[in-house]
């Protein structure tokens, strides 16, 4: 019988978070986890707030939570972090169906990856999201 060889992660969360190959790709890929884990618990927030105050328990008079500039600094954070979590998504897709992967070739010395193709979508992607933030920041100003 084949003993199991046991691979202990030492590096924990760290090694979550930073391991690979660290090039624009990887920061993309640290911050879109991050940007989902807190959209979810911005998600989660909501729901619970909101069924508090379906069962008569009010956290703030109405409106007045909605002018003072903490709520509207998180209010900006929770969409700086959809925008950008939305552009990467869809550019995620779009790698996936194979549209920024680019024709197959043999793998020959010396190699080409598909970076070439995947690159400039990923910075199309973000200047989507850029003013995406650039018009939602733009609106919060004005609505201040």
């Amino acid at each position: 019988m084949a003993e199991m060889v046991r691979h202990d992660n030492r590096l924990g969360v760290w090694g979550w978070l930073g391991g690979g190959r660290w090039g624009v790709e990887r920061y993309a890929y640290i911050l879109h986890r991050l940007t989902g884990l807190g959209i979810l618990l911005y998600f989660l927030m909501h729901i619970v707030v909101t069924s508090l105050r379906a069962r008569g328990i009010y956290l703030w008079t109405e409106g007045a939570a909605l002018h003072k500039p903490i709520f509207r600094a998180g209010e900006f954070l929770v969409f700086l972090a959809f925008a950008y979590h939305a552009c990467n998504g869809i550019r995620l897709v779009l790698v996936e169906l194979g549209f920024a992967v680019g024709k197959p070739i043999e793998p020959v010395y010396p190699y080409r990856t598909s970076l070439n193709v995947q690159r400039p979508l990923l910075v199309l992607m973000m200047l989507a999201a850029l003013a995406l933030v650039a018009a939602g920041g733009w609106e919060l100003l004005q609505a201040s």
